[in-house]
């Protein structure tokens, strides 16, 4: 081995300190005797890599090799050295040097300090959403795992293309898959139509879990690599089947537009609207593709080619030649950070992803927990049905859930749901819940992760939540998707009122998350977020008349936002901050009516005195989408239309 290959298995862990520095001194005698110099110098300011990623088929057991401890500031500041790059030559005359000294978490069995769990190379799940058979949305779908639900049913009469189906043949199907929303996304209805439903489908659910994780708004603009530019999310997605394409081809005439072929869209879609600078994949490992895209995200963060990740999967059943009895449907998707940064940023962490593995002899070195959920193909195919590309982030999802909620799901020899405790070391201290998921596909794939429970953070001593003046903020793309979300809004606040949040408050933190997770879109409202039946009250007024009262005020910014160009301007920012910290609330709400750009997070960060930021107890809502079948054209022109019914 040369000094590199040394080098690198030194920092990864592989080789130990004695048999480096045998092996470094060998290496160093024998360029010696040859007469050979190293051509350049050595940098001794380069910043410490990290070390490489593990290869596939292995998982991780060492912590990084980190740089002396900085601030979060200065950690997204450095530059970053990839951990695949070559090591700076090493002088003849230098000795075998220990790691750097590292931050507390870099330390191999370091406790960490009050209130701060471990984090090293741990990424948190901040933000998750899913459409799974009978379960429009998450809420439902653990409902359905809770109780142990069927699932199955006969092909639905309202399922396009499927007719003639086999009677009595049953499977697990989504709902209204022929339904999109163009308007949302800024697609043409023509475009939607030929676009396939998977991508449509998993356009909006990725979207949902991006608002789950309160990056649609300044703070995905936060969202930075070490000396990169800004929006730096990837976009990981499973995805195998190309039913739409082969529904086209079989009435395709010359002169007719057809969907376009491969996967790359459904990643790209989304890269392209949110101008994401990240990477964008599309994976197909048959059953094992959402896991083995979350493989890759992970080695995406681990490596600093992003600073967030997107990570999903998605099946449906569209051409009759695929529904065989036991087929199944389902779209989720999750959001990834590295949990240092989440812990920094102040997000909801839902669970942590502890290991993730990509081969069948990766399983060696991933050990179930004798207390744990293990979620596998057979387990997801129990409740959604043989699901193809979604099985991986169904399981992933089915064990975030249980991991969440302390609760474990009928199946592994349960016949019902039971309570989950979490178990004990030797010197007594509890133990993070930890699930293990395993997809082996039959083509030869396979995939692992592990999910671990991350502990709630608690308030420190006689700290009371902050109050929040700011305004309450909701935005949509046209007026009919802003009422519908205002009526979502004022539904969901009755319902949290009804389960026993203090009368008359607003869940402590929700105008915040509102203001910077969401994005600014053309049709605004802004009300004062006095409390919660007065918002209530003002939200259903103006979903049923267009106004909410004298207190609220509306734009509608379709025809051109910011007239003055405010936006453009350097003083800008300094000018809102001034506003922000003087107390003139209303006249910042103003600008932003008008168009201009206002980084919410960013006035609040400068403002002495704000309370420190906090989630609303429970996770606020997505925006509406106002969905309408669309579905490939029949007269050779290319116009959408709606699917006629099967039976």
């Amino acid at each position: 081995m040369d000094e590199r290959e040394i080098l690198t298995r030194f920092k990864a862990g592989t080789l130990g300190r004695d048999d480096a520095a045998r092996l470094l001194t060998g290496a160093r005698q024998a360029r010696t005797d040859t007469r050979t110099r190293p051509e350049t110098a050595p940098r001794p300011t380069e910043p410490y890599a990290r070390p490489p990623a593990a290869p596939s088929g292995a998982l991780s057991t060492q912590p990084p090799v980190q740089p002396p401890a900085a601030t979060p500031a200065e950690r997204y500041a450095q530059p970053s050295v990839r951990p695949d790059a070559d090591p700076p030559p090493v002088p003849l005359d230098a000795e075998p040097s220990a790691p750097p000294p590292g931050p507390w978490y870099a330390e191999p069995g370091a406790v960490p300090p009050p209130g701060r769990p471990a984090v090293e190379d741990r990424y948190a799940v901040v933000g998750i959403a899913g459409r799974y058979p009978l379960a429009p949305d998450l809420h439902a779908h653990w409902e359905n795992l809770r109780t142990g639900r069927d699932t199955s049913r006969a092909v639905p009469v309202t399922r396009p293309g499927l007719a003639p189906a086999p009677p009595g043949r049953r499977g697990h199907f989504l709902d209204d898959v022929a339904g999109f929303d163009p308007e949302f996304f800024g697609i043409t209805p023509a475009e939607g139509a030929l676009t396939d439903p998977q991508e449509r489908l998993f356009l909006e659910v990725a979207w949902e879990a991006l608002e789950s994780a309160g990056c649609t708004g300044s703070r995905l603009d936060a969202l930075t690599t070490p000396g990169g530019p800004p929006r730096a999310l990837g976009v990981f997605v499973g995805v195998s089947s190309h039913d739409y394409a082969l529904l086209a081809a079989a009435s395709w005439t010359d002169g007719r537009p057809a969907p376009a072929a491969g996967h790359g869209g459904l990643p790209g879609r989304l890269a392209s609207a949110l101008e994401l600078t990240g990477p964008a994949r599309a994976v197909d490992t048959a059953e094992c593709s959402a896991l083995t895209a979350l493989h890759l995200a992970v080695g995406a963060l681990r490596r600093e080619e992003c600073a967030a990740a997107v990570v999903g999967g998605v099946e449906l059943l569209l051409h009759p030649s695929r529904i065989r009895e036991g087929a199944g449907e389902g779209v989720g998707a999750v959001v990834l950070k590295p949990l240092l940064r989440a812990l920094d940023d102040g997000d909801r962490v839902h669970a942590v992803i502890r290991d993730t593995a990509d081969g069948r002899t990766a399983g060696t070195r991933t050990h179930r927990r004798a207390d744990g959920a293990h979620e596998t193909r057979e387990s997801t195919a129990r409740r959604i049905g043989w699901a193809g590309a979604a099985t991986g982030i169904a399981a992933l999802t089915a064990a975030v859930l249980q991991v969440r909620h302390g609760v474990l799901a009928p199946g592994d020899g349960r016949g019902a749901a039971a309570p989950w405790p979490r178990t004990c070391d030797d010197t007594g201290r509890e133990l993070p819940r930890t699930a293990t998921v395993e997809i082996a596909a039959d083509g030869g794939c396979a995939a692992r992760a592990v999910v671990e429970e991350h502990p709630a953070a608690e308030a420190p001593a006689g700290e009371e939540p902050g109050g929040d003046d700011g305004p309450f903020l909701l935005s949509a793309p046209t007026p009919a998707h802003l009422a519908a979300t205002a009526r979502r809004f004022a539904d969901w606040l009755a319902g949290a009122a009804d389960a026993g949040h203090p009368a008359g408050a607003l869940p402590a933190g929700l105008a915040r998350a509102l203001r910077a997770g969401r994005a600014a879109l053309p049709c605004r409202l802004a009300l004062p977020a006095s409390d919660a039946p007065g918002v209530i009250a003002a939200l259903r007024r103006f979903a049923d008349t267009g106004s909410a009262g004298d207190e609220a005020r509306t734009a509608d910014l379709r025809g051109g936002a910011d007239p003055m160009d405010l936006g453009g301007l350097p003083q800008t920012r300094d000018y809102l901050t001034a506003l922000w910290r003087a107390g003139h609330r209303e006249q910042v709400t103003r600008l932003w009516l008008d168009g201009v750009d206002v980084d919410w997070a960013a006035l609040e960060a400068a403002s002495p005195g704000t309370a420190p930021a906090e989630q609303p107890p429970s996770e606020p809502p997505p925006s509406v989408h106002l969905r309408r079948p669309l579905w490939l054209s029949t007269d050779g022109a290319g116009a959408p239309r709606e699917p006629e019914p099967t039976g």
